[in-house]
């Protein structure tokens, strides 16, 4: 028997959900790429492409993140740490998309954005 036309598609649970920043994580993201631009021309854009590849590596297999501990059950808080810059994505799987609620700098308190969480 030959495979039929839906062989390939994604099932509904598998569908690839866009990932969104949160205003905050916007704003984290801007002042840390101006910040390494001023430190090394070109290091802003090194560090914009690590975000970049980060959200793809969310977006294609969220589940594979670690999952913070002490938070809610039914909230799967992950972070995708940046390979080449003390940094981390930290993000919620929602129904329709995945949130990132943080461009978290490794220095600052591990729960600095956990008021984010009530925006979503």
């Amino acid at each position: 028997m030959g495979r039929g036309s839906q062989a390939g598609a994604r099932s509904p649970a598998q569908a690839v959900k866009p990932v969104g920043l949160s205003p905050e994580a916007v704003l984290e993201l801007i002042e840390a790429a101006a910040w390494y631009e001023t430190r090394q021309p070109g290091l802003a854009i090194r560090f914009l492409q690590e975000i970049d590849q980060a959200q793809q590596a969310i977006q294609s297999r969220p589940k594979s993140f670690l999952q913070l501990a002490n938070m809610a059950i039914d909230l799967e808080v992950r972070r995708a740490l940046l390979p080449r810059f003390p940094y981390a994505l930290v993000f919620l799987e929602l129904q329709t998309e995945i949130r990132v609620l943080a461009v978290a700098h490794a220095k600052r308190h591990p729960d600095y954005w956990l008021n984010r969480l009530q925006a979503t």
